[in-house]
């Protein structure tokens, strides 16, 4: 297949591409490299070093394989090169990553909130568009986040997706219908990841366009397969406040002698899956298509949850790190329960890779080979929901012990 990857220098994005391209595929990046700008202006890097997508490339095609071709492309904000480039190109499948990522980030002030929906929904819409205008029927696959669904505690299984209802009519009799799971965002950024559900339903319908939207959990990790291959390969490692996600965190501040910061109780669930499923998961979702027509497609894209509070434990016994418990700066319940079916995944062939299978102690190499790497005042999360969250954080006795031993 020809396939557009849509925000392919990204921390899901490029490991894709590899895996997809070492499958024999055509793969075209689509980036504005915005997410190496967002490093500049946070003034914090990979702890991985990044070569440029071009060096990236060129070592991936000296190594043998299936030549990547990259091309400079604003999808939000370029809507005629975009459209220009697909009805030329013609790509049979288009995976969209092409979206601001971090909950933090999209909070930060209301720059960031603005950045986020601006980019985000611009980005979903114009692929949408673009695809109708040019009369393209490729099979377009989303990545979404499990956020959509929310964090409260309902007592069931979340579903894939559609949640089955039963709505009372006039002559009271009851009548079946299956709706959108409710949405209950919790950031900016989980917003548009639900705006993006509406977009994928109106065109689905309008335009019979092919859709696929992954709802998906916490990536963990860093390498891959092909990452592994050669150094330059590697995926970029995110500790900071802003876009290092928790677990990944966790192994960094063990590695570097900090405190597992857990805010809150640490009573939130979270879902999860390793950056190696995740590419497989997008590479199963590509060869089961739906049909023209056919509603959009949603998979739940995860492989396990854990409340935070026990993924600090399992790093502190493994590694000997201390925890520490932080003012929460998000809006959330201090507990929750997240129960979720993924049995799409599991039914095309998923064998998914868990915490327990050993990989925390390759996380842990990475994180100590390149611990020098580390700008210990950029690990802690500062980034607040409200502002009276915000000045709980600025108060709290404990971060500002974090000043003098961790370097905060």
């Amino acid at each position: 297949m020809k396939i557009a990857v849509l925000g392919g220098d990204g921390f899901v994005g490029w490991p894709t591409c590899l895996h997809m391209a070492a499958k024999g595929h055509e793969i075209h990046i689509i980036d504005n490299l915005s997410r190496r700008w967002v490093d500049t202006e946070l003034g914090v890097q990979s702890l991985t070093p990044m070569d440029s997508i071009q060096e990236r490339m060129r070592v991936w095609r000296d190594l043998g394989e299936t030549p990547l071709h990259f091309h400079l492309i604003d999808v939000a904000g370029e809507y005629e090169r975009l459209k220009s480039w697909l009805g030329e190109e013609r790509p049979d499948a288009i995976i969209h990553f092409a979206e601001q990522r971090a909950a933090p980030y999209s909070m930060k002030s209301d720059r960031h909130k603005n950045y986020t929906v601006s980019n985000n929904v611009n980005a979903s819409h114009n692929v949408l568009n673009a695809m109708v205008a040019v009369g393209l029927d490729a099979h377009l696959v989303h990545l979404g986040t499990m956020g959509v669904y929310g964090y409260s505690t309902v007592g069931a299984t979340i579903p894939e997706g559609y949640l089955p209802v039963q709505l009372k009519l006039e002559s009271g009799e009851m009548a079946e219908q299956e709706i959108l799971y409710p949405a209950n965002p919790g950031s900016v950024y989980h917003m548009t990841k639900c705006l993006d559900q509406l977009l994928f339903q109106f065109y689905a319908k309008n335009d019979r366009l092919r859709i696929t939207d992954l709802h998906q959990g916490i990536v963990w990790g860093t390498h891959t397969d092909q990452t592994r291959r050669h150094d330059q390969l590697i995926n970029r490692f995110d500790y900071d406040g802003d876009y290092g996600t928790v677990l990944n965190r966790f192994l960094i501040q063990a590695a570097v002698d900090y405190p597992l910061t857990v805010h809150g109780t640490g009573g939130q669930t979270r879902a999860f899956i390793h950056i190696q499923d995740s590419v497989r998961c997008i590479e199963l979702a590509l060869q089961e298509p739906p049909t023209a027509g056919d509603r959009v497609r949603i998979f739940n894209q995860m492989t396990e949850t854990h409340r935070v509070r026990d993924l600090a434990e399992l790093v502190s016994r493994l590694t000997g790190a201390r925890i520490a418990y932080l003012p929460n700066p998000r809006k959330e319940a201090d507990e929750n329960d997240l129960v979720v079916t993924n049995k799409q995944f599991l039914a095309l062939g998923l064998d998914p890779i868990k915490l327990e299978d050993g990989l925390l102690n390759e996380v842990v190499d990475v994180a100590q080979k390149y611990a020098y790497r580390i700008d210990r005042s950029r690990i802690p999360s500062v980034s607040a929901w409200t502002k009276e969250r915000a000045a709980r954080i600025e108060t709290n006795p404990e971060r500002q012990k974090f000043a003098v031993v961790g370097g905060d």
